[in-house]
């Protein structure tokens, strides 16, 4: 059996690793909570203990003693490449109370689906996100246009979260359902709502009413089907038996919520640097290679997915022992991303020449098999997005500058981003 840990150990794991986590919200941030955890730097206490249990008990995983449930913590690469490559099978992504959280609100949802039910859905939403992709090949030039036409609306002299968000509600309700959702706010407010039951999986009953409520608004975009849109991108698409088309659009909802908080983290870091902002400037669209790379580091130093979950499917060897069937696997992103040579420092440029994909302890958006189908949308919107602001204003800087090293929890609702006069136009259409 892989190394247990004792009582007082899983409880010092569960109070100062996982009650804070658990707190931020999953699902949905809790700003004030997010806040709270970045004057206490308490992601760096969490690494500082999972450290210690790693140097007294090995590699791992190491197994809690929770009564009832097989749970169990990944501290190693090599654990981290075996179970992103061993998923969904024997590693499966629909974990007990990854099912009881998302269900609340995508219920056929590809991240909480099994067997050929899981692999139909996956390969939609392969097809309609053109995952591998760079530039998406429906939308790429549709999601450049709705970005500069947003931030045509933006007004200084500062840019505060709230703004900001209000902005990429906007980018994200027409890039996924098109122009007629751009301004309909109640739908994503819906959304917030049961996201916020979410956050308490099974401890909270679900609002099936809201639930449906929220989807019948949902199906009726994904029937205009507006060109330009993933809603157009689904017509094009036909489903196979089973798969639900229109119940895949609100995890797409979701994942551009966590995408709005990178980005506004990424303008956060580049205002606070001259040299690397005037690198972004003078970025060449329409991939924009080097504000990519400062994005896929934003989300290294702050992930947007706190933990990833996989349930073991059948008994696992390991190291030491045997894990049973039904094991939770824990595998704590922040302690990976903060574990190597740059653990601290803005490095874009470890993207750029690949050294950050060769560790298995950077997996900003996945990996393996379960990587985020979605990652390339995402990078293509926030790049963008990034790039019309620097074009539209120029320099801009960031109230607090953030320096080296960087806290192990970044506020984003704090952030505070300083606009000069217009001085240029939005980047030209492709």
């Amino acid at each position: 059996m892989p190394n247990r840990l004792g009582v007082l150990d899983t409880a010092r794991c569960a109070a100062v690793v996982l009650a804070p986590l658990l707190a931020q919200g999953v699902i949905r941030r809790r700003n004030r909570v997010v806040r709270l955890a970045q004057r206490l730097d308490l992601d760096r206490r969490a690494a500082a203990v999972l450290r210690q249990l790693r140097t007294r008990h090995g590699d791992g995983p190491l197994r809690l003693a929770v009564p009832g449930r097989s749970i169990a913590l990944v501290l190693s690469a090599d654990g981290v490449e075996r179970v992103l490559t061993g998923s969904p099978e024997p590693f499966a992504l629909a974990t007990t109370e990854k099912v009881a959280a998302l269900r609340h609100f995508q219920p056929h949802g590809v991240l909480i689906s099994g067997g050929r039910e899981r692999e139909a859905r996956r390969h939609y939403n392969e097809r309609v996100l053109d995952t591998g992709a760079e530039l998406h090949h429906h939308i790429a030039g549709a999601v450049a246009a709705v970005v500069r036409d947003e931030v045509s609306t933006v007004d200084g002299p500062v840019l505060d979260w709230p703004a900001f968000a209000a902005m990429f509600d906007r980018i994200a309700r027409r890039v996924v359902l098109g122009a007629a959702a751009r301004d309909d706010e109640r739908l994503t407010a819906e959304l917030n709502r049961l996201r916020n039951a979410a956050n308490w999986a099974y401890l909270r009953p679900r609002p099936e009413h809201l639930r449906a409520r929220f989807q019948r608004r949902v199906d009726a975009y994904v029937a205009r089907a507006e060109p330009g849109s993933l809603a157009g991108a689904m017509a094009a698409n036909p489903a196979a038996p089973g798969v639900d088309p229109a119940g895949q659009v609100p995890h797409w909802l979701f994942a551009f919520d966590a995408a709005g908080i990178s980005a506004f983290r990424t303008l956060a870091l580049l205002g606070s640097d001259p040299a690397r902002q005037a690198t972004a400037a003078r970025d060449q669209g329409p991939v924009y290679p080097y504000i990519r790379a400062c994005v896929q580091d934003t989300v290294r130093l702050w992930p947007t997915t706190l933990v990833v979950l996989r349930e073991s499917t059948v008994d696992t060897r390991w190291p030491g022992g045997t894990l049973p069937a039904g094991t939770e696997l824990i595998l704590p992103s922040s302690y990976f991303h903060r574990d190597g040579e740059h653990a601290d420092d803005f490095a874009p440029e470890t993207w750029l020449h690949g050294e950050a994909m060769r560790s298995w302890s950077v997996f900003p958006f996945s990996a393996g098999p379960g990587v985020c189908p979605g990652r390339n949308v995402v990078l293509l919107t926030t790049s963008t997005l990034i790039a019309a602001l620097l074009d539209r204003f120029g320099p801009l800087r960031t109230a607090a500058p953030l320096r080296s090293p960087l806290p192990r929890t970044l506020d984003h609702s704090g952030q505070r981003i300083g606009l000069p006069p217009v001085t240029g136009t939005i980047a030209p259409e492709m």
